[in-house]
This record gives C-alpha cells, sequence and structure tokens, in this order.
C-alpha cells in the first residue's frame, strides 16, 4: 500500500511540474567498502551522489512513475532521474536503504529469485525484500538466476530456447508476485545482454526490458532495451556522472544494426534521427577501449558508425553523443551495446 501511494505521490509530481523531456535510470550494485570497486561504491560515496541530486534539484521518481509516463507520452520535469540496483544484494537493505531513507528517494531492486529460494548468503531474503517493500522500494525481475538469456543450450534449437527463457522469466515473476504481492513485469537483462530474439520474446510477454547501455530517455524509446547510466566503480566518479545525469535523449527516428550479439567484429550501425539540432562535426561516436568511431553521414538525417578496428570478443558499446545547443555542458546521449561472440549460438 506505500509503495502505491508513494507512486501516485511522485507521479503527481512529475505531471505538475511536467516540462523539457529529459531523464535518465542509474544503475548500483552494491553499496560496500570491502567489495570489488568495479561493481561498488561505498556509502559516503552513494551519499555524495544522493546529496548532489538534492543540490542539483533533480527529479527523483520511481521507476514506475517513469516508465508508464513514457509509455503514455507523458512529458517529464528537466532533468528526471529513477535510481535502481540489480542482484539484490544484502548490503542494499543494510547500507543503500538507511541512506536513500534519508533523501526519502524512491528506488527499484532487481532481483533472482531462485537465488533468493535456494537461500544464498549475498542477497536478502524475501522478509528483507517485503520490509523494502513497505517502505516503497520496487522489486522487480532480474532472471530467475542470472543467467546469459540470450544463450542457447548445446543442441537446443530456437524453439526450445524461447520455451525455456519464457519459462525463466514468467517464473520469477510469479514468485515475486506470490511474495511481495504485485508484479510490474520489467526484466533487467543479466550482464546487460540482450539479442533480437530476446527482445521479440520480452515484447510477446508484455515486458518491459532494462539493459546496462548508457543513455537518456524519451517516449520514443524501444521498450525492449531502455539504456541505464552505471554509477558504481569507475563511473561513480561525480564529476563525469553529473554530465551523463543531464544528458538528453536524441531524436531518433530509426536504428539500424543487424543484431546486437553478433560474430562481426566491425559491427555497423545506422542512425535515422527525427530532427537534428546539432551540425554533422558535432556529432562524435567512440568505441570501447578505441576512441573514436568512423562516423560517416549519409543523406538526409541518417549516419553510419563502425569501429575503425576489430572489437575483442565480449561486451562493447559504441556511445554516441552531441552538445545541446545552448546549454553548456550538456549533451545529447546514445549508447549501442554489442557482444561480440565466436558462434551466434554463443
Amino acid at each position: 500500500m506505500f509503495r502505491k501511494l508513494s507512486h501516485l505521490f511522485f507521479s503527481l509530481v512529475a505531471l505538475c511540474s511536467a516540462s523539457t523531456q529529459a531523464a535518465v535510470i542509474l544503475q548500483y550494485h552494491h553499496v560496500s567498502k570491502t567489495l570489488p570497486k568495479v561493481t561498488s561504491v561505498e556509502s559516503d560515496t552513494f551519499r555524495a551522489h544522493l546529496l548532489y541530486l538534492q543540490q542539483k534539484k533533480f527529479n527523483v521518481v520511481a521507476l514506475d512513475t517513469l516508465i508508464d509516463g513514457l509509455r503514455e507520452g507523458q512529458t517529464f520535469p528537466d532533468k528526471t532521474v529513477a535510481i535502481t540496483f540489480d542482484d539484490g544484494y544484502d548490503n542494499n537493505i543494510e547500507q543503500a536503504a538507511p541512506i536513500l531513507a534519508e533523501f526519502n528517494y524512491p528506488y527499484t531492486i532487481f532481483v533472482n529469485p531462485a537465488l533468493i529460494d535456494e537461500g544464498k548468503g549475498y542477497v536478502m531474503t524475501w522478509e528483507q525484500l517485503r520490509t523494502l517493500s513497505k517502505q516503497g522500494a520496487l522489486i522487480a525481475n532480474h532472471s530467475s538466476r542470472h543467467d546469459y538469456l540470450h544463450h542457447k543450450l548445446a543442441g537446443e534449437t530456437p524453439k526450445q530456447w524461447q520455451e525455456r527463457i519464457k519459462e525463466d522469466i514468467t517464473t520469477a515473476e510469479r514468485r515475486i508476485e506470490q511474495e511481495l504481492g504485485y508484479s510490474v513485469k520489467y526484466l533487467a537483462y543479466p550482464y546487460g545482454e540482450f539479442d533480437r530474439a530476446l527482445q521479440e520474446l520480452v515484447k510477446e510477454l508484455g515486458y518491459v526490458g532494462i539493459g546496462q547501455h548508457s543513455g537518456a530517455l524519451s517516449e520514443n524509446n524501444d521498450m525492449t532495451r531502455l539504456p541505464r547510466f552505471p554509477a558504481s566503480g569507475f563511473y561513480a566518479d561525480l564529476e563525469t556522472l553529473g554530465t551523463k545525469l543531464a544528458s538528453q535523449p536524441f531524436n531518433i527516428a530509426k536504428l539500424d544494426y543487424v543484431d546486437t550479439v553478433t560474430t562481426d567484429t566491425q559491427p555497423q550501425l545506422r542512425i535515422e534521427f527525427t530532427e537534428k539540432p546539432f551540425a554533422n562535426a558535432q556529432f562524435a561516436c567512440y568505441v570501447s577501449g578505441q576512441g573514436r568511431a568512423d562516423v560517416q553521414w549519409e543523406e538526409g538525417n541518417v549516419v553510419k558508425i563502425v569501429a575503425q578496428q576489430p572489437l575483442a570478443q565480449g561486451r562493447a558499446r559504441y556511445n554516441c553523443t552531441a552538445p545541446v545547443k545552448g546549454q553548456a555542458g550538456r549533451y545529447y546521449w546514445f549508447s549501442q551495446p554489442w557482444v561480440i561472440t565466436s558462434s551466434p549460438a554463443e
């Protein structure tokens, strides 16, 4: 009940103060000083992030408020942000929740129900999650066991894969509903990895798919690949994080690429913009570990982007930005994730 009332309150705030569309989602894992820094922030750093949001007058809303608004074509206030955590680690209730309560900020935790049911010691229990849910946290689906959902088993047909992953997702959602009494049907992809087949399945099941690639949000986003800005480890620095928090979405009409999971080590991406309030020369894309991508403007508002060197196997991104006219230090931001594999089934 508290979560529903909290959702209503933040929905009314968003509607009453609607103006320019510019929203982002932050992604955290651990709030801890002892766990690997690549996926952690210390409690002092996390508090500094929230203080920054407060001092800079960000509009912090619940994730369901944001997603429902995007679906309905609502316009949110400038600098709207939602806060999320992946995996449901026990330090979320021990370290993160008390700090979030200080600021009265809503947040979402994506959990793996099978790992909770097995009593894994590093994740919260259902009782702990119920406590947070009663305090206003939203609990959502991160798959049953945090497997790579796009991977096919040896000898598995596409149909068999589809049935297995459908069962994984829906079983996880059912357990959340049984334990907490609600189902929002959001799926945060484990490791942020997805391919077109998984996106199609998520859409067919009526879920929203959420990744780990960076970027700002608008009502034109594909609801099977919503972006989030990681805010842990290397990405926790407030100087760079502040720029990302203030980013705005490009006005994109169409994305053209073969698939996010690919054997092509120099995958091509074409973006068609509905409008382009920046000069071609101001648009730049960067490749993970390489520097600038090769950018070629084609007829109309279409640009082709490709890595200048082959990508190594594993996860990679093309991050594209352009300055927002008349707003110093603010940028349009889009990220295209890739998973480079040695075979399509991996």
